[in-house]
């Protein structure tokens, strides 16, 4: 048996949020970084669209995103050139659904907007019947994820994290006021807990002894085409459906396609379902002009959602110095820089970075608590 170790906090999973979370935590903390499988990042970090849409995620998740691209456009010492590289997103409507995209227009503001024709100048294979209007979201690009992953782990390590790789699954306790945590290959305690387990998040609180919240792990399925014998393809935008019905756009030189699915799923590794590539085909091929013969590559990943789509970020009540970091959706890539700090603060009893709240973050629109009956 492994001897016990002591730490200061012990962080559950090594994707982008349990990461950005060490990199941020002060220097003097001890930290345990654990990651059930043999590399860190292996689920959702690692299976990501790697997009940043401004638009996405609703009031709770914009002010996160707008505070996270400073940082992709000018990033600190040790993650690189721009980890954000410009890419538009076209927001495409059929004559049925335009009504839609008005209203998508009216509660942000600030899009391009585009008539049918001009719409398929920009993307030519788009056919006629499916777009009528769209609308052009400059402020989006594509996201380094790989490289932002590596820099946090990296920066946390050379902070003195340790980061403990195929520790697999385990025993959580309560004990003496201190966490332990178990597993063949580790015995660790610390004060603070926290989850950043993603779609194994529920499945971390009830090891604890504590109540689930409901978060719910819905697979996403991907797939790469060939990329169609256009000049400019590269420079193509992102085309998304305003009813998210589907996307694809230029990712490697191949054409990346998806149903933007949301099927409810057990924690696993996640893995495309024939059912839901036959559906995200059906919907590329009635919107775009460009017959897909055979698929070059296919993947899932899981997405893991509360019930009201917000993050969960905070303090248990439930037992001292367990703490969220889970819920994170779709949108834990794009928000990564804003929320590594936030819960940062929060571990470390910090007020809310100003630059946080003047972009409209409010830590109670995440607090575990929201989902508790009151009294």
């Amino acid at each position: 048996m492994p001897s016990q170790r002591t730490f200061d906090v012990i962080i559950l999973g090594g994707g982008m949020a349990g990461a950005a979370l060490a990199a941020n935590l002060d220097p003097r903390t001890r930290v345990a970084l654990v990651e059930r499988e043999p590399v860190a990042g292996y689920h959702t970090t690692g299976r990501s669209a790697a997009m940043y849409i401004p638009s996405y995620g609703g009031a709770a998740i914009a002010g996160l995103t707008l505070a996270s691209r400073a940082f992709f456009l000018d990033p600190p010492a040790g993650f690189g050139p721009p980890l954000l590289t410009p890419r538009p997103v076209m927001h495409i409507a059929d004559a049925g659904r335009t009504d839609r995209l008005e209203a998508f227009a009216a509660m942000r503001g600030g899009f391009e907007v585009l008539d049918g024709r001009a719409a398929r100048v920009r993307v030519p294979i788009l056919r006629a019947r499916a777009v009528a209007a769209a609308l052009i979201e400059a402020d989006a690009g594509d996201l380094d994820v790989a490289r932002l992953h590596a820099a946090y782990l990296s920066r946390a390590q050379q902070a003195g994290t340790e980061v403990l790789t195929g520790a697999g699954a385990g025993a959580i306790a309560f004990q003496r006021s201190e966490w332990r945590v178990r597993t063949p290959s580790l015995d660790i305690s610390a004060p603070i807990l926290v989850n950043a387990a993603g779609a194994w998040a529920d499945e971390v609180v009830i090891g604890a002894g504590l109540a689930p919240l409901g978060l719910t792990p819905l697979r996403r399925t991907v797939m790469l085409a060939r990329a169609p014998d256009q000049a400019g393809f590269a420079a193509w935008p992102v085309v998304k459906d305003i009813d998210e019905r589907f996307y694809f756009r230029p990712c490697g030189g191949r054409m990346l396609i998806t149903p933007a699915d949301e099927t409810p799923s057990p924690p696993c590794d996640a893995a495309a379902d024939e059912m839901d590539i036959a559906v995200g085909m059906a919907r590329f091929e009635a919107a775009a002009d460009h017959p897909v013969r055979h698929l070059i590559g296919r993947w899932a990943g899981l997405r893991t959602f509360a019930p009201d789509r917000a993050p969960v970020v905070g303090w248990s009540k439930s037992r001292p110095g367990f703490f969220w970091l889970a819920g994170l959706g779709g949108f834990g890539i794009q928000t990564a820089p804003a929320m590594g700090r936030l819960a940062a603060a929060l571990v470390e009893g910090r007020p809310v970075p100003s630059d946080l709240v003047d972009h409209g973050v409010r830590v109670e629109a995440y607090a575990p608590e929201r989902f508790r009956p009151a009294g």
